[in-house]
């Protein structure tokens, strides 16, 4: 668990622990000045040793998680670009629609100005012919009756 408190702080109470039992070492240690330095010497060596260990793992995985986070983000880019494609596909198929009906539309509305005009015509036509016909009985009305007399 220590190990998660934070990577500096874990460290730095690692190498205070170094000293304390080197200085407790030397204290308590019958050997002699020189071996004694030399001990000192090699347990400051191997403390260097392990700390640069210890930011070398933590290089590896900062980089390990820069890497996951280009992923994320690339993925992330993909699925945008997925979805803005399926967005336009979606806009062209609603405006395809949208025109194939306003033809469909256009076309019978023409038809039916057509079939309206051809109406009009015929009606114009039996109109005629029926004024004709009334204006032929009137005048053949008057011609055939004899005046009455008085």
């Amino acid at each position: 668990m220590a190990e998660h408190e934070g990577g500096t702080s874990g460290l730095g109470w690692f190498l205070a622990g170094l000293g304390i039992g080197t200085l407790i070492g030397v204290l308590y240690a019958p050997k002699a000045g020189k071996e004694t330095r030399e001990d000192i010497m090699n347990g400051a060596l191997e403390a260097k040793d392990r700390a640069a260990d210890l930011v070398e793992q933590g290089r590896q995985k900062a980089n390990e998680y820069v890497e996951q986070g280009k992923q994320y983000v690339e993925q992330s880019r993909q699925k945008a670009a997925e979805l803005v494609e399926e967005g336009k596909r979606q806009a062209r198929e609603s405006m395809d629609k949208g025109r194939e009906y306003y033809e469909k539309g256009r076309t019978q509305w023409t038809q039916y100005v057509e079939k309206g005009k051809g109406l009009v015509n015929e009606q114009q036509v039996k109109v005629g012919a029926a004024v004709d016909a009334a204006k032929d009985a009137y005048v053949n009305t008057t011609v055939e009756e004899p005046a009455p007399t008085v």
